[in-house]
């Protein structure tokens, strides 16, 4: 993520969490690493009752992020319950 400071990283976090949970449904939290400015962790939960669709939903999101421009993904685990 490039940002110059806290304030800005906020921002495009927050405008990205809206996006994802508008676009697909799903609860968005960042989980980690609040006070880095070049780092942070997302946590996204979807409840189904097929395992299929709760792959499809997170694999659209993955997508999702991968396409933004002020975000680069270095790392996603997908654990379905």
């Amino acid at each position: 993520m490039i940002v110059a400071i806290l304030k800005d990283k906020r921002s495009i976090i927050k405008s990205i969490k809206l996006r994802i949970r508008n676009n697909f449904n799903v609860s968005v939290s960042e989980i980690n690493n609040y006070d880095l400015w070049k780092n942070t962790t997302l946590g996204i939960a979807c409840i189904g009752n097929e395992k299929r669709y709760l792959n499809g939903v997170l694999n659209e999101v993955i997508k999702f992020i991968e396409h933004q421009n002020k975000l680069q993904l270095i790392n996603f685990k997908i654990t379905i319950l």
